[in-house]
């Protein structure tokens, strides 16, 4: 039931609203959000805050990106003196991270959808606002960066028209208000300015009064018993867990005897130790709170996800909140090569492996773990390799020696046959390598749905590619439009197997033995293709030290040393002449890898390695898969 549509008997609480602003990764967000701050007077003049203060997170702030879905609450007093407090939830961008936006959609009454005034609506747009439309919650329209030069807001309106249009939106929800604004310089109109011009207002009261219009103050039932769900989770180091719920019915005190209801149906007497409420960025102590409110709970050790906390004497559970299947998977084991151990107080025991997966678990509703033949290794899914990619960069950062296979996809038997995902891949690039970039995805067996030239140079494609296609995608996409090239994904639907298909064209350089890595080497073999690893390298037998020119894997000897006679070499030190190396991130690694590979993680280095390390057992089962297939 839409939240704008009142329930008899009803009442609605005038002085809050619960908004979550939604959009495309760097389309503005974060930094509208820091604007709505400053201006509702939540920082000092003369305080020194970050930019971006909404990611936290060491990743988010390095990736400019937002993972984790947060909230927070400005005071705005309206021209006629009313004060709202306006609880804003910042969801991230990449729908890779859907399980936090469908979270954060589940505590408000709207949804504010940001655009940018130069791109317009991208996958990741028609992810979110799919979600949003799905819910039946009223949306506010802001066209951002409308100073961009290259900017052409009517015809980014339009295209979001059809986007709503394509979504099968309503006639209420297409009949959504328009704001135009720079977030950067904290200025927003309802007059639509001159592409690239900045909004003719010097703040954001047009914004904020168009919010306290559009999104409906929260609905309840006067005198119903106690009904709150748990959306998020954090914690502290005094209070421990604590549960991020939106109360939906009565009120909650400090010091109460509540029902937990969990999600199995049983139902556990608990008592609420802490309450807290957010005010700008900080959270702090209240006595009570109604319907409507978002606060956080300390006293339930155990609560996850999804729960409800409800009155003692008349418990009613609320809905569990449903997220999107995982499309990927990948393992995640204990580090098993010859270097396992030699980073000091590295954690490299399945038992830690294993609890730090579990407490993933714990937060992360779109993920999941399953068990392997193996007993030190375990299969993850998750929305997407992004995802996936950064829960191990957060494990290696905090101490932990892992081995990670190679992504594959999650598939699913549907009326008896094998179906398999596919995204719809928006592509941005100059018109020069229309021809490069279809030949990337054909191969890949893309389908072309749509391509728009705007008359600038670049063009924009439209793609259903399977997700196996896109594993290992963008580092070549990358390499082919020479880095200008801008892609994105997004889950479409399930589709029949495609059957094979082409996967990493190169194959790899593989060390035959342990050692360091020697200058004297590894100027014969740069010519063989591109290595990854620097003069002094500590290598072992089935590392991957590089990628060959050519399509078969070749073993090396990385470690051959120049040999010390009484002549000097005519042609000098091969220092001068070694070509560096190609350093690969964590992202690029795990692309890189093929069926036979995986990916060691520590907490100092990335290494690809074989999952046979000894080359004569690799030959053995290269002969007899050739037989086989003969």
């Amino acid at each position: 039931m839409s939240s704008a549509t009142p329930v008899e008997g009803s009442a609605r609480r005038k002085d809050i609203r619960n908004v979550a602003i939604v959009a495309h990764v760097d389309h503005g967000k974060t930094t509208l959000v820091d604007a709505m701050l400053w201006q509702s007077g939540v920082f000092r003049e003369n305080e020194d805050v970050d930019i971006r203060v909404m990611d936290s997170d060491d990743l988010e702030r390095e990736k400019g990106i937002t993972i984790l879905a947060k909230n927070t609450a400005v005071h705005y007093t309206t021209p006629e003196g009313e004060d709202v407090v306006i609880n804003i939830i910042d969801t991230p961008g990449h729908a890779d991270f859907g399980g936090e936006v469908e979270r954060g959609l589940s505590m408000v009454d709207g949804v504010v959808l940001l655009v940018d005034a130069s791109e317009g609506p991208l996958p990741q747009t028609r992810f979110v606002l799919r979600k949003a439309l799905a819910a039946k919650l009223p949306v506010i329209l802001v066209i951002n960066k409308v100073d961009r030069p290259d900017s052409r807001i009517a015809e980014v309106v339009d295209d979001t028209y059809e986007l709503f249009m394509d979504l099968d939106a309503d006639e209420s929800q297409i009949e959504f208000p328009i704001v135009y604004a720079c977030a950067r310089d904290g200025k927003a109109s309802l007059e639509r300015p001159d592409n690239g011009s900045v909004p003719a207002n010097d703040n954001l009261v047009p914004f904020f009064s168009t919010l306290l219009d559009t999104i409906p103050a929260p609905e309840y039932v006067p005198d119903s018993p106690l009904q709150a769900h748990v959306t998020n989770l954090d914690a502290s180091p005094f209070l421990g867990r604590l549960a991020l719920c939106r109360i939906k019915q009565g009120e909650i005190h400090k010091g109460q005897q509540v029902a937990w209801i969990r999600t199995d149906g049983t139902t556990q007497q608990v008592k609420i130790t802490e309450l807290l409420k957010t005010d700008g960025l900080e959270r702090k102590s209240a006595d009570k709170a109604g319907a409507g409110d978002i606060v956080a709970i300390a006293g339930i050790s155990d609560i996850m996800i999804g729960e409800t906390l409800a009155d003692l004497n008349d418990p009613r559970p609320l809905p569990l909140i449903q997220v999107d299947e995982p499309a990927i998977s990948m393992t995640i084991g204990t580090n098993t090569s010859p270097l396992v151990g030699k980073v000091k107080g590295a954690k490299v025991t399945a038992r830690l492996v294993k609890d730090r997966l579990d407490k993933e678990l714990v937060g992360n509703v779109s993920l999941r773990v399953l068990p392997t033949e193996r007993p030190d290794t375990w299969e993850v899914q998750g929305r997407g390799e992004l995802a996936l990619a950064i829960l191990v960069e957060q494990m290696r950062r905090e101490g932990f020696e892992i081995t990670v296979g190679k992504p594959q996809v999650v598939s699913r038997t549907i009326d008896g046959k094998v179906h398999e995902p596919v995204e719809r891949l928006t592509v941005d690039a100059p018109e020069d390598y229309l021809g490069a970039i279809t030949q990337l995805l054909s191969v890949r067996k893309g389908r072309m749905e749509n391509m728009v030239n705007h008359g600038t140079g670049w063009i924009r494609m439209d793609w259903l590619v399977p997700s196996r296609g896109l594993i290992g995608f963008r580092t070549e996409f990358l390499t082919e439009t020479r880095g200008t090239g801008i892609a994105h994904h997004v889950f479409e639907k399930f589709e029949p197997w495609f059957g094979d298909l082409r996967t990493r064209p190169n194959g790899a350089l593989v060390a035959d033995r342990a050692g360091q890595a020697m200058t004297y080497a590894m100027f014969s073999l740069q010519e063989r293709g591109v290595l990854f690893v620097e003069p002094g390298t500590e290598v072992y037998e089935g590392m991957v030290v590089g990628e060959n020119s050519r399509a078969d894997d070749m073993d090396v000897n990385i470690t051959k040393e120049k040999k010390l006679t009484n002549m000097r070499s005519a042609t000098g030190d091969e220092l001068e002449r070694l070509v560096p190396p190609r350093h690969l991130s964590l992202e690029q690694a795990l692309e890189f890898c093929r069926e036979d590979e995986c990916v060691e993680v520590t907490p100092d280095a990335v290494r690809i390695r074989k999952v046979v390390l000894d080359h004569k057992e690799r030959g053995r089962m290269a002969a007899s898969k050739k037989r086989q297939s003969s």
